[in-house]
């Protein structure tokens, strides 16, 4: 064993961070033995904090300390847009931009037949119940361009055809298989005033 028990299992739990390895981890967690002792009850508290206090918004299921997240919650909002998301690591990214003042929707998943995951394995069920409460809104599909992407949008397109709602969708442009969250502000602003029209069932006499 080269590590003592403890620094082993703290090295351990670091790996399971995704893209942290075992030399990223050995070197955190050999900094966190440099820090004051009240610095890493902070930290440890704070890591048991959004744990236990953070939890999906009953509407949007995006991050929320209460039962609504604060972008649902504001009124300055536009509810009658809402930016279809796979997880809210995006939604992230979206507020960074600073130019979109609609709403979201997080599916928390993509559909992806071959890893078990079907439609009624996201959050797909509370979507259409917002869209019929809102009734004429806009919806823009802002998934990865990937299979699963694809047939999340495909499924939610045709659950929806039949709504009084316009459907938009960012450009191909981005990148095949890019994560949402890795794009640059600018990148994502471009994309969503670019994005492109793929159902429009406008309401009668509009």
């Amino acid at each position: 064993m080269i590590y003592p028990a403890d620094l082993s299992e703290a090295i351990e739990n670091f790996k399971k961070i995704p893209g942290i390895g075992e030399k990223s981890a050995e070197r955190q967690v050999l900094a966190i033995l440099k820090l004051p002792e009240e610095d890493v009850i902070n930290f440890a508290n704070s890591l048991l904090a959004i744990k236990k206090n953070l939890h999906p918004c009953q509407i949007c299921g995006h991050l929320a300390t209460n039962d609504i997240c604060d972008i649902c919650a504001d009124s300055e909002r536009d509810k009658k847009l809402i930016c279809i998301l796979e997880d809210f690591k995006s939604v992230f990214a979206f507020e960074k931009s600073g130019n979109y003042n609609g709403t979201y929707h997080v599916l928390n998943g993509l559909i992806s037949p071959i890893d078990g995951i079907g439609p009624e394995d996201i959050n797909i069920a509370s979507l259409i119940k917002r869209v019929d409460e809102l009734g004429e809104c806009e919806i823009i599909v802002a998934l990865k361009a990937s299979v699963e992407g694809e047939a999340t949008t495909m499924f939610i397109q045709k659950l929806l055809k039949d709504k009084q709602i316009k459907i938009s969708r960012l450009p191909y442009g981005i990148p095949m298989g890019a994560e949402i969250d890795y794009l640059d502000p600018l990148s994502l602003d471009k994309a969503l005033k670019d994005r492109k029209v793929i159902s429009e069932n406008l309401f009668p006499g509009k």
